[in-house]
């Protein structure tokens, strides 16, 4: 199956079984909460016709295995002063230094989300930046400097007309 040094392998297995036990009720109040993270769990209940406390033990469940990973709000970066969002493919000297890579990735709070690609990079990241300088520093100073990384290309978003959850199947 996978090799031990593929970190996701548990948990991808966990989560399939886990998905096989989600009912009808656990997607109606997952498509409830996904389109209203701050609805009350009391309006939840109302919906779906079960106790406030019901909510509660799903949701708690599925936190527990994964199935939700956070609640949050987002901020615009704009608002925080970063004009540019940009996409950096990230072709490694070996695959087998993907660790290392994402490791120091990890350090460079720009960085918002990395995922681990097949076809023409070995990972692809985005990032914020203030401006064309910073985004400079970055590149150079951090992602370049970073040992392991060969190549960097680099895709600057103008905007972002489509941001959504998948749809939740009832």
């Amino acid at each position: 199956m996978y090799k031990k040094s593929c970190n996701f392998a548990p948990k991808l297995n966990h989560f399939i079984t886990f998905m096989e036990k989600i009912d009808e009720l656990d997607r109606k109040i997952l498509k409830i909460i996904t389109q209203s993270a701050r609805i009350p769990f009391k309006e939840v209940a109302e919906q779906c016709g079960v106790s406030r406390a019901a909510v509660h033990q799903r949701v708690q469940k599925m936190f527990d295995n994964g199935v939700i990973t956070g609640s949050s709000y987002h901020v615009q970066p704009k608002m925080l002063g970063y004009q540019l969002c940009v996409y950096i493919g990230i072709t490694m000297e070996k695959a087998s230094m993907y660790n290392q890579v994402i490791a120091e990735l990890q350090e460079i709070p720009e960085v918002v989300e990395a995922q681990y690609t097949l076809g023409a990079f070995g990972i692809l990241i985005k990032l914020f930046a203030h401006d064309n300088e910073h985004l400079l520093y970055l590149l150079n100073s951090k992602i370049q400097a970073i040992p392991g990384v060969a190549d960097t290309t680099t895709l600057t978003a103008l905007s972002q007309p489509i941001y959504r959850q998948l749809p939740i199947e009832i």
